[in-house]
């Protein structure tokens, strides 16, 4: 028998409880004891127990399974589990399974997380000098780490759109002067434009300040219904909605292989999400784009129809644009394979952040835009 319309307002998925360890270089502890932190900080404040929780959700790139986990904490019964693929794509659909489970009814209280030692355990790319698949047309040419894919993608757009080493310096000089008033950012000196420019180039054209931090850390997220919510101390950020997406002949870290040259998953996963939330980019308060490079956020601005084609110049420079990645995101904040954006969402509806916006009534979160991705808009208010 379907559901009434107040049975599925009561189970709308509501975010109740976020925590993030103090990032670091090296955060002296391996990743499932700084995850297993995360989640029990984030169910204290949530005012819940681990015997209330019957969900997991991860990233594939998490070093600790959901039984794993579930064991360390002693989580009696997992009702609703998974993991989704593609690194940085990752955060916005684990957030939304988990959302699922309890929308459907599969688990009641789910948690989400996210520990990794990037910064002190090595990078993921420096023993992939093999030749298979994708690959092939690619490591030979020392196409290895993710900054050499985006490198392709920058020239691009840089090509198609005209776009000025000022503008990728104006989104690393804001996101850094957002992290400035962190407490928690690993980046809070000052950064001039003189200082952008002129700093070495990683893989041309993306220069240092375009490229996201190496960082240890380690972040949860508890979610339950929004029946159970209203008896919880914390503050409920309600899960408006949600969406995924690929695009066609989707290779990571590339748009080499699909329809349209310089076209990222954004493109697919942007009508879906407003058709999913029934919001429009006019409706939301401040936005989370995933930036291990800055030249993330012009195309997600364009790409999510904030702006037009070709105008994520004009439009950043006129100052209309809703506030972005304003905790620091990955470049000045953490890099975190987009975690810290997802309690950052939350943060501005609670209306804690250190750089808060004014009257957050909707928050946008999106992930990586060149692998498979999603987004996710937190709400002050329910369905």
């Amino acid at each position: 028998m379907a559901r009434s319309a107040g049975a599925v307002r009561e189970r709308q998925a509501t975010v109740v409880g976020i925590h993030a360890l103090p990032y670091a270089k090296n955060i002296g502890m391996t990743e499932r004891n700084a995850g297993a932190r995360a989640i029990l900080a984030a169910l204290g404040d949530a005012g819940l127990g681990v015997a209330d929780v019957d969900g997991m959700f991860r990233y594939v790139w998490e070093g600790t399974t959901e039984m794993e986990m579930a064991r360390i904490l002693g989580v009696r019964n997992l009702r609703a589990f998974g993991e989704v693929d593609y690194g940085g794509g990752a955060g916005a659909p684990t957030v939304a399974l988990a959302a699922l489970a309890i929308e459907s009814g599969l688990a009641d209280v789910v948690v989400c997380w996210r520990a990794r030692n990037r910064s002190s355990g090595g990078r993921p790319w420096a023993s992939q000098y093999h030749a298979t698949g994708q690959d092939q047309f690619e490591r030979p040419y020392h196409i290895v780490r993710p900054v050499d894919g985006m490198a392709f993608h920058a020239r691009h757009w840089i090509h198609r759109y005209g776009w000025k080493p000022e503008l990728t310096g104006s989104v690393a000089i804001t996101i850094r002067e957002h992290a400035r008033r962190n407490p928690m950012a690993m980046m809070r000196k000052p950064l001039s434009m003189d200082e952008y420019l002129s700093a070495r180039m990683i893989a041309d054209p993306l220069r240092l300040f375009d490229c996201c931090l190496e960082t240890d850390a380690a972040l949860a997220m508890v979610l339950t219904t929004a029946e159970r919510a209203r008896d919880l101390p914390s503050c409920p950020v309600y899960v408006q909605g949600y969406a995924m997406g690929s695009g066609p002949e989707m290779t990571a870290m590339t748009f080499f292989y699909g329809d349209e040259l310089g076209a990222t998953p954004n493109r697919w996963v942007a009508p879906e999400l407003w058709r999913n939330t029934g919001l429009s980019p006019r409706d939301i308060d401040v936005v989370q784009f995933y930036d291990a490079f800055t030249f993330q956020i012009p195309i997600g601005f364009q790409e999510y129809g904030f702006c037009a084609d070709g105008e994520a110049a004009d439009y950043l420079a006129s100052g209309e644009h809703p506030p972005y990645n304003t905790s620091g995101g990955g470049l000045s904040e953490a890099y975190t394979h987009g975690f810290n954006l997802l309690v950052e969402g939350v943060r501005q509806v609670r209306g804690t952040s250190s750089d808060q916006a004014p009257n957050v009534r909707h928050s946008m979160v999106t992930s990586g835009n060149v692998v498979p991705t999603g987004a996710i808009v937190f709400s002050k208010e329910s369905w």
